[in-house]
C-alpha cells in the first residue's frame, strides 16, 4: 500500500510543533544553566560561553569541547572529539529524512539538521504522519531560545548560585527524557522491547571489560543501530500504519 502524502496524512502546523517543543525548550533551559556555569567557572567569558550554546546546541559536545578548551587542546582534538560525540545526529536525521515530506526543501533539512537533538529526534520519529516545514519549524524554537538562554542565565547566576543548586540542574535532562519515552512505550510494545534492549546494550557497553573502553558517542550509535535494527525485523511498520 502506498504511503499517503495528502494534507489529512501530512503533520504541518506549526502551532502543533512549537507546542511538541516547549517541554524540550523547558529541559534544556534548566540543563544549559549547567553549561553556563561550568564555562564562567572555567574562565571563559559570557558572552563566549552564550555563543557556544547558540552555535552548537549539543549538551555532551559542549561539556567535551570546554574540557578540551580549559587543557589546552588542538583544533584537531577538538574536531575529532566532536565529530565522535555528535556523529549520532547524522544516523538520526537519515531517519528522519524518510518521514519529511516532499515539500522540505534542502535548505530545510539542513536548518533543522543543526536542531537534531535526542529529544528533538524523538518526537519528530514519533509523528505518525509525513512530517512538513512548518512543523519542524515550529519544533526548533523553544529548544534552540532555551538552550541559549539557560546558558545565559547559568553564566551570569554562576557567582552567587548554591553549588547544590547547580548540580541539581544536571539531572534534569535524563528526567525530560524518561518522560518523552515512556508514554510511546507504554502504548507500544514493540517500542518498549526496543527501549529494554537499548537500556541493556548500554549497560553492556559500559560495564564490560574490552566495551568499557569504547567511547561514548559509538557507543549510542552501537546501542541505536543494533536496537533499532532488531526493533525494524521483529516489529516492521506497514505502510497503512504510518498515517492516521
Amino acid at each position: 500500500m502506498e504511503k499517503k502524502s495528502d494534507t489529512t496524512a501530512l503533520q504541518n502546523s506549526f502551532a502543533a510543533g512549537f507546542r511538541d517543543g516547549i517541554p524540550i525548550g523547558l529541559g534544556y533551559l534548566s540543563v544549559s544553566v549547567t553549561f553556563g556555569m561550568a564555562a564562567i567557572a572555567g574562565g571563559l567569558p559570557v558572552w563566549a560561553a552564550v555563543a557556544i550554546s547558540m552555535t552548537n546546541v549539543t549538551s555532551a559536545g559542549q561539556f567535551a569541547g570546554l574540557e578540551l578548551i580549559f587543557g589546552g587542546g588542538s583544533m584537531f582534538e577538538m574536531a575529532l572529539t566532536q565529530l565522535v560525540i555528535n556523529l549520532r545526529y547524522m544516523l538520526m536525521s537519515i531517519s528522519v529524512s524518510q518521514k519529511l515530506h516532499k515539500t522540505v526543501t534542502l535548505a530545510d533539512r539542513m536548518m533543522f539538521g543543526f536542531m537534531m537533538t535526542d529529544e528533538v529526534f524523538a518526537v519528530t520519529s514519533g509523528q505518525r504522519c509525513e512530517v512538513g516545514k512548518k512543523y519542524l519549524f515550529g519544533i526548533m524554537i523553544a529548544p534552540y531560545v532555551g538552550w541559549s538562554l539557560g546558558t545565559l542565565l547559568g553564566a551570569v547566576a554562576s557567582s552567587f548560585m548554591p553549588m547544590s543548586i547547580r548540580s541539581a540542574f544536571g539531572v534534569a535532562i535524563y528526567g525530560m527524557f524518561i518522560a518523552i519515552v515512556l508514554p510511546v512505550a507504554r502504548q507500544s510494545s514493540a517500542v518498549l522491547k526496543v527501549v529494554l534492549l537499548a537500556v541493556l546494550l548500554s549497560c553492556i557497553m559500559h560495564y564490560a571489560p574490552v566495551l568499557s573502553g569504547v567511547s561514548s558517542g559509538f557507543a549510542i550509535i552501537i546501542c541505536t543501530v543494533i536496537a533499532s535494527a532488531v526493533g525494524a525485523l521483529l516489529a516492521p511498520v506497514k505502510d497503512e500504519e504510518v498515517c492516521a
